[in-house]
Parts: structure tokens; C-alpha cells; sequence
């Protein structure tokens, strides 16, 4: 293995501050590109999918489990997947071992579901295996072929205005390799983080950065968004 050069703690230091220059450009480049996302059309969902899940059938609407937002991973946990009948995909698999605690992003009126093939058992089966805690529901109908994910996986967005539903945004392929994490989630949403700092467009809520975050065991009680 050749290894960078060897140098003083000194250059050490002038060569990370150099870096660090174009990190902050990176970072900006990307709270510009959420920022662009947050500007995006919106298509209305103008079918009715349906679902298997634990506690019996449910619609896409029914997925947002009365929030605002939903987010839909659709992972390969099914009949013919490599891994089956005892695992996921190992793509998929590393996708959910890295979701963070869904209770920051209930608190931003935000659900977040994975959605397969297998039944429900099956399902159970491997997250108990796994330790996964996420929802996760059977695609029953053509939701995956409609939504780009019937032979990869890949990330929906939707937003709902009372029980009309609409898809924001989707990423699939290495745009999923980023996924897991709070702030990834609420970037691709039609939201974003809702807070002040963030460029949005005039009226989409926003907070204090901070004074929204809580202990995930400690959020306030939610009330279910109209």
C-alpha cells in the first residue's frame, strides 16, 4: 500500500484547512440542490395502491399514518432476491441497517416505510433477525413498476394536502447510498429540514434549527397533520 506523505503536525494542519475550503463549497453545493428539490413540481398519485401490513390492508395513503410526508425505500425482500427466505438483499439489508431513530423524523411530520414483495410473516421473520424497527409493508399491486423501483430499489418522496396524495422526488442507485440518516431523509422531502436557515419557498414551515430536537424518547406528543 503507498501511503500519502508523511508530514509535520504543522502541514497536517495547513493541508486539512485547505480541504476544508472545498468541503464548505460541497456543503453548500448541497443545501443549494435541496433547496432546488424543495422547488420542484409536484404530480398527483392518482391511483389507489394497496398494501399488506401488520395490522392488515392499507392504502398509500394510510402509509403516512397521518403525517404530512412519507418516504418510501423499496427494498428486495421477496422470492428470488439472493438471501431469500433468510434475508434481504445485501444492498437493501445495508440500506436499513443504517436508518437513524425514526422519531426525529416523525417530529418533522415525516414517515418513513420500507416496501417489499414478501408476506407480512416473511417480513417480521427478517426484521426480528435483523433488529430492524422501521414499517415496513407487502406491495400488493403495481406501485413499484409505477414508481421506478420494480426491478431496483430505489427512494420515493410524496406529500399529501388532506387525502390528495402527490410524489416530490426520487433517488435510486447511488443516490440511495446516502440515505439512512435524518438530515439525508428530510433533504429529498418537498419540506426539507423546516428550518429557518434553509431556502425555502415563502410559507413552507420552519423553526429555530435546534429547538426542535429532542432525546427520541423524549418528543413532545404529535397531533395528526389535516
Amino acid at each position: 500500500m503507498r501511503t500519502p506523505p508523511i508530514v509535520s503536525r504543522q502541514e497536517w494542519q495547513a493541508a486539512w484547512e485547505e480541504l476544508l475550503v472545498k468541503e464548505k463549497e460541497l456543503t453548500r453545493a448541497k443545501d443549494a440542490m435541496a433547496a432546488a428539490r424543495r422547488r420542484m413540481p409536484w404530480t398527483e398519485v392518482d391511483r389507489d395502491y394497496r398494501f399488506d401490513g401488520p395490522d392488515g390492508p392499507v392504502d398509500l395513503l394510510g402509509l403516512f399514518d397521518g403525517r404530512r410526508q412519507l418516504i418510501v425505500y423499496r427494498a428486495f425482500l421477496e422470492p428470488g432476491v439472493h438471501g431469500w427466505p433468510d434475508h434481504a438483499c445485501v444492498g437493501c439489508s445495508m440500506v436499513a441497517d443504517q436508518v437513524a431513530h425514526l422519531a426525529h423524523l416523525n417530529a418533522r411530520d415525516t414517515t418513513l416505510v420500507f416496501a417489499s414483495r414478501a408476506p407480512q410473516p416473511d417480513i417480521a421473520r427478517v426484521k426480528a433477525r435483523m433488529g430492524w424497527m422501521m414499517p415496513w409493508y407487502t406491495i400488493l399491486d403495481d406501485f413499484d413498476t409505477d414508481f421506478g423501483v420494480a426491478e431496483y430499489h430505489g427512494t420515493n418522496a410524496f406529500i399529501r394536502d388532506g387525502d390528495r396524495v402527490f410524489r416530490t422526488y426520487f433517488v435510486n442507485n447511488r443516490g440511495d447510498e446516502a440515505m439512512g440518516g435524518t438530515w439525508s431523509y428530510l433533504d429529498i422531502t418537498a419540506l426539507g429540514r423546516q428550518e429557518t436557515w434553509e431556502d425555502s419557498p415563502e410559507d413552507y414551515p420552519q423553526t429555530p434549527p435546534y429547538e426542535w430536537w429532542h432525546w427520541h424518547d423524549d418528543y413532545p406528543a404529535r397531533q395528526p397533520s389535516a
